[in-house]
This record gives structure tokens, sequence and C-alpha cells, in this order.
């Protein structure tokens, strides 16, 4: 069973900053694409941004210069840095990865969300 935890979600001021762990987890597992996705409140789901192992990154014009996406593969971990938070940044932020195991060529995982509000 392959499972993502993430972490590091919380209450910032606006201006402020905060970071974003995922671990992704399980047997015999190779991580490729990871990235991190977020709802608000009514909205849907949007994707922030992602990284291939080789360290492509692409992100949504709304974070970018102000989110840094990043991972480390030997630990199967994928960061996001997030700085000059705005009120519109408050969402719940899932972390996301494309993974193959032994008996599954590919598999999506999503963590369960960790929920990041902007507020004075």
């Amino acid at each position: 069973q392959v499972q993502l935890a993430e972490s590091g979600g919380g209450l910032v001021q606006p201006g402020g900053s905060l970071r974003l762990s995922c671990v992704a987890s399980g047997s015999s597992i190779m991580v490729n694409v990871m990235g991190w996705y977020r709802q608000a409140l009514g909205k849907q789901r949007e994707l922030v941004a992602s990284i291939t192992v080789g360290g492509h990154t692409n992100y949504a014009g709304s974070v970018s210069g102000r989110f840094t996406i990043s991972r480390d593969n030997a630990k199967n971990t994928v960061y996001l840095q997030m700085s000059d938070l705005k009120p519109e940044d408050t969402a719940v932020y899932y972390c996301n990865a494309d993974v193959a195991t032994m008996t599954i060529a590919y598999l999506e995982v999503w963590g369960q969300g960790t929920l990041v509000t902007v507020s004075s």
C-alpha cells in the first residue's frame, strides 16, 4: 500500500512563509512526478506546483515567484516552500504523486490534505 503523509500546514499572517512536506511510503515503490494541489472553500481543486524526478518544475501562475517546489528523491519527499503568502492562498493543500510498484505500473496517490490559513 502506498501512502502520502503531509505536514507543515497552519496559520500564518499575510506576507509570511510556510513550508509543507510530503513523504511517500510503501514497499518497493518508484515515485515519479510529485506535486501539490490546493482546494479553497467552494472552489475546485487546482494544481499549485509539480516536479519530475529530474527536477523539472511547473507552477500555477498565481504562485510563480512566491512558491518553490523541491524534492529529495532518496527520501521520496517533496517540499513546498511558500513565501509572501496572501489570504487567497488559504486552502487545503494536497500532496499528489505518480507511483509505480512491483505489481502496478502506474498509480496516482493523494495525501489527506493539510490546511493553510493566511489571515491577520
